[in-house]
């Protein structure tokens, strides 16, 4: 187990204590395993709705804001132009 590693729990919420290492290699909460034991995860492995409870901001970053189109007029309806009507 790398130190300063954050760890997480499978909805996000970050995990302070202690951990241990299972025999296959899982990280799980608490110092020796026991009956309140959780397995943990790294921040990649969480899902995206944990990712964005784990970090608020974990979208944000990635989405610039859209540029509004013009709008266009609808189909068969005379635009209004300078050009008086003629008279017939």
């Amino acid at each position: 187990m790398a130190k300063g590693v954050k760890h997480y729990k499978r909805d996000g919420t970050e995990h302070v204590g202690g951990t241990h290492k299972m025999p296959n290699g899982e990280v799980h909460s608490g110092k020796t395993h026991g009956k309140t034991s959780v397995k943990l995860f790294h921040f990649d492995e969480l899902s995206q709705k944990a990712k964005e409870k784990a970090m608020p901001n974990y979208r944000m970053k990635a989405t610039p804001p859209k540029k509004k189109k013009p709008a266009l007029p609808e189909r068969n309806k005379r635009l209004l132009t300078n050009k008086k009507n003629k008279k017939k």
